[in-house]
């Protein structure tokens, strides 16, 4: 699984493989991955085995969805978006040109909209909220561009691939 973990204003594109029991294989930014053996002795404190290094730690994750971490007498901020989510908030607008429909990417509910057809929105601008397996989620615009088309109506339930909106850029004509 590959996350994006952000560590004040710091990003790292984080990759996860679960190769059996408490074994993994974890690479930073494309990094050569290192294998190590992680499993968690309480509630919410880790041990973690590094080739020789063993570190114990606790994680708490808050209201927010960032995780508190401690290592020893070091203390971490992080936030930890999974790429499902990212793809779910709107993802980024790397190598996203054109007419954008935005679509469902789980069954939900939709509890809010956040703009009117034929409003300006600007990338990572908040379009619609949905609520999917107990959380709400914000699907954000990937680019800068007008809403030319709102599909859903607040309360309204929606499938996995519903059509939500379409963003348009500025300069296309499609």
């Amino acid at each position: 699984m590959k996350y994006e973990v952000t560590h004040g204003k710091e990003v790292f594109k984080v990759e996860v493989k679960d190769i059996g029991g408490s074994l993994f294989e974890v690479s930073v930014d494309d990094s050569e991955p290192v294998r190590l053996d992680a499993y968690k002795t309480a509630n919410t404190t880790y041990s973690v085995l590094v080739e020789d290094r063993q570190y114990e730690g606790s994680v708490h994750e808050r209201e927010d969805g960032s995780l508190d971490v401690h290592v020893g007498t070091s203390a971490f901020d992080f936030q930890v978006v999974d790429e499902r989510r990212k793809m779910l908030l709107g993802g980024s607008a790397a190598n996203v040109t054109g007419k954008q429909e935005l679509r469902a990417q789980m069954p939900g509910k939709i509890i809010k909209i956040l703009v009117e057809v034929g409003q300006q929105v600007e990338e990572g601008q908040g379009l619609v909220v949905i609520e999917a397996m107990k959380m709400e989620n914000e699907i954000k615009s990937p680019v800068d561009g007008e809403v030319k088309q709102i599909d859903v109506e607040e309360g309204g339930l929606v499938e996995t691939g519903s059509l939500l909106a379409v963003v348009d850029p500025p300069d296309d004509e499609g």
